[in-house]
């Protein structure tokens, strides 16, 4: 078998790796025009920060390629020839398929504001945005981020290491209000604050003005305010990387349509990752998801197909991690930013010093099951929520057994006996008693 797979990111790298398992004698080719080898990309921030070499943004040791007979190709693809199953690089060469996996990824979401082509105006989703980031706020003294969710306080985090003053527009009332409920954002603006960077709410990029010599020298506000700047990230989100599949006649929407199966309009052909869109979402379920896991989820389950066991795509309890600064949040189900449905309660705990927060929702019928978790400060076990959520648990039974999901060490505080006191003063009718503790204190 002859298997193609147009990117190497997670999704592309994880559906090789499957396939070769499955398929010792599959002949496996990965064409990329990012990078020769796999990076992982939630590490960018960290090796702007010094935190890690690049070569330690490489998953995989060079050798691992040719051991498991993993064919790379740098080279950017062209057009697909689905008649001829056939993908035409930029290098001239021609490459034959079987099966042919789409991975492409996403690309920087922009509104075409005046001035976006400036030198020192990017955003930053992929290794050549690192190394442009690297080389265009060397020296800088002031810079202007426009957007307030994952990639805006990265960046913000990476330029305060290198001492530059921020300044976030963002046109939400608080941070991230698409996602996060107030109480979550006042947690985030907490960090904000602590590291000095200045946010404007409510507030819009109109334009971005430049000098004589062709670079960034402020931005003007939806409030006419111009700011001063040397450098401007556009952290307003990502778009499907549509381009490929345009150019060869796959249908598309916001993404390149796929079945359950993932596969594309064209026989032999499939998408996943940031890129494909799923023609009949399950329900409360996204169309297009761009996360870590749901590519490598993504990746895998294409591989089964492509190999003969064909397999549906199912993403199970949807999960999400980040960090804030010095605040880790952890969101899993469904936790609507504004207000819930009717049908649901939500119960949330903070810590009296503002370091922790821990939001459940959980429905209003008879079976109080838990629908999901925000955890902003705390460290919980992944595998334990998800299978609370898999189970519909009750809220009582997660909150009587609560330290079996605490991940902190050992010998952090323990916060569970508040959180159950807290719960049991706001809904008295379902009266919960801690049955579980974690580590050494739970034999004291």
């Amino acid at each position: 078998m002859q298997l193609v797979i147009i990117g190497n990111g997670i999704t592309g790298v994880s559906c090789a790796i499957t396939a070769r398992r499955l398929r010792p004698d599959a002949h496996i080719t990965l064409v990329s025009d990012e990078s020769p080898y796999h990076i992982s990309r939630p590490a960018l921030m960290y090796a702007y920060l010094g935190h890690l070499r690049a070569q330690d943004l490489k998953p995989y040791a060079d050798w691992f390629w040719a051991e498991n007979a993993l064919e790379l190709v740098h080279a950017t693809a062209m057009r697909i020839a689905p008649a001829q199953r056939q993908v035409e690089l930029s290098t001239g060469a021609v490459l034959s398929y079987d099966k042919l996996v789409v991975a492409a990824g996403s690309v920087s979401r922009f509104a075409a504001w005046p001035g976006q082509d400036l030198e020192g105006v990017q955003g930053l989703y992929s290794l050549p945005d690192l190394e442009r980031m690297h080389r265009n706020t060397h020296g800088v003294q002031q810079a202007v981020v426009v957007g307030g969710g994952l990639i805006g306080i990265e960046l913000a985090e990476m330029l305060h290491s290198r001492g530059v003053s921020v300044t976030m527009l963002v046109r939400d009332e608080h941070y991230w209000g698409s996602v996060l409920p107030p109480q979550e954002a006042a947690l985030v603006q907490g960090q904000l604050d602590a590291h000095h960077i200045r946010v404007q709410y409510s507030t819009e990029l109109t334009g971005i003005l430049g000098d004589t010599q062709g670079r960034v020298r402020a931005v003007v506000a939806s409030d006419e305010q111009e700011i001063p700047c040397q450098w401007v990230g556009l952290a307003t989100g990502v778009t499907p990387n549509l381009a490929l599949a345009q150019a060869s006649g796959l249908e598309t929407d916001r993404g390149i349509l796929v079945d359950r199966y993932l596969q594309t309009s064209q026989p032999h052909i499939y998408a996943a990752g940031d890129c494909a869109q799923h023609r009949e979402p399950v329900a409360n379920e996204v169309a297009i998801e761009q996360l870590w896991y749901t590519g490598r989820n993504q990746g895998e389950t294409i591989a089964h197909t492509v190999c003969g066991e064909p397999k549906p795509y199912q993403r199970g309890p949807w999960f999400n991690s980040a960090k804030f600064f010095q605040l880790e949040y952890q969101t899993y189900g469904r936790v609507p930013a504004r207000a819930l449905p009717t049908q649901e309660h939500s119960f949330c705990w903070q810590h009296p010093a503002g370091t922790a927060l821990l939001r459940i929702n959980f429905r209003a019928d008879s079976t109080l099951a838990v629908t999901g978790m925000n955890a902003l400060g705390l460290r919980q076990r992944h595998d334990t929520w998800d299978q609370w959520l898999r189970a519909a648990t009750p809220v009582t039974e997660v909150l009587a057994a609560l330290g079996a999901a605490n991940f902190d060490p050992e010998f952090f505080r323990q916060h569970e006996p508040a959180i159950v006191q807290e719960f049991n003063r706001q809904f008295p009718q379902y009266p919960v008693a801690l049955r579980r503790r974690k580590g050494l204190f739970s034999f004291m």
